[in-house]
């Protein structure tokens, strides 16, 4: 990470916790162009300071990643099986 911390991004033990738990990456199709621990600083920042997406730092992934990340994985119900393996 290149840019200064945000007082919302994820600490090391928080990312630690959450990287097993994300889809990994295809072995077909783009590289992704960002990390997931950037998506995820991304969506942290929208959701805990209550600001629409399109008024994301510019330091951060574009606004259109983020989002797109975010509701795939909503979609697919990754934030519902990441509670249910972890017995919350």
């Amino acid at each position: 990470m290149t840019r200064a911390a945000y007082p919302n991004d994820l600490t090391d033990a928080e990312w630690n916790v959450l990287f097993p738990l994300l889809p990994q990456a295809s072995p077909i199709g783009r590289p992704r162009k960002w990390s997931l621990r950037e998506i995820l600083d991304g969506i942290f920042y929208v959701l805990r300071g209550g600001i629409a997406w399109r008024s994301m730092p510019h330091d951060l992934p574009p606004w259109q990643t983020i989002y797109h990340y975010h509701r795939l994985w909503r979609l697919r119900g990754i934030w519902e099986l990441t509670t249910l393996q972890n017995g919350a």
